[in-house]
């Protein structure tokens, strides 16, 4: 028997997870969590009891195989990705870190540990393209940009320790492209024409992705077409 975990449940890309995820029947039982949700079916990235609450919930059932951290944050209000220096807030700074950095590295601490100590199983958050900073060819947005490299380290970092745990699990950043939620909703107007995709068909992509990982993939950050992205 085995689980699957989705954190994030309540957005665009967490729900579509969620709900292919059921459909497709392939785990003995789906958890889904979410800031907005109530019981045993809360948690926040900022609060470290609320994560431990969760997976101590998870703890209870099959062990999961399959966890997917689809948190993020871009902007909030009338607080957005940073166009040039001058714009910069450590406020906003730290809070974009705390969500997309920082949240994703205490679910690890406290979900790896739930994980099989032997046979596949896939540690994946949703990480970004603009996350790299070898591609890094535009600048601005340095809040996002250096919160999803620093993601990405995370990532990396993971990937390490664990496979000392499981030498077949796989911890992956996974970039989903640009899809019509909440997120993107501000900037989708520079989006090129076939490139805006709608959260069931990204779920289905990464998911596909997510079925194509190898053990060597570990460590990496993949796109939703299943190529690398260079760190």
């Amino acid at each position: 028997m085995s689980s699957a975990v989705i954190i994030g449940a309540s957005g665009g890309i967490g729900a579509a997870l969620e709900a292919a995820l059921v459909e497709e029947a392939t785990f003995d039982k789906v958890y889904g969590f979410a800031r907005s949700y109530d019981g045993d079916r809360h948690i926040d990235l900022l609060d470290d009891a609320t994560i431990a609450a969760a997976a101590a919930t998870v703890s209870k059932g099959p062990a999961p195989t399959l966890i997917v951290i689809a948190t993020g944050v871009l902007h909030d209000g009338d607080r957005g990705p940073e166009k040039s220096l001058r714009e910069l807030d450590p406020e906003w700074l730290a809070k974009t870190f705390a969500i997309n950095a920082i949240g994703p590295a205490i679910v690890a601490k406290h979900f790896l540990p739930l994980m099989p100590r032997s046979g596949r199983c896939v540690f994946a958050a949703l990480s970004a393209r603009v996350g790299s900073i070898s591609d890094n060819k535009l600048g601005g947005w340095y809040g996002y940009r250096a919160s999803k490299a620093a993601l990405n380290q995370l990532i990396r970092t993971l990937a390490i320790e664990e496979k000392r745990r499981n030498d077949r699990a796989i911890v992956v950043g996974l970039h989903p492209g640009t899809v019509d939620t909440a997120l993107s909703k501000p900037f989708q107007g520079n989006v090129q024409p076939g490139r805006l995709f709608d959260a069931e068909r990204a779920a289905l992509q990464l998911l596909d992705t997510i079925e194509g990982l190898k053990v060597p993939d570990s460590g990496k950050l993949f796109d939703y077409e299943g190529a690398e992205v260079p760190f």
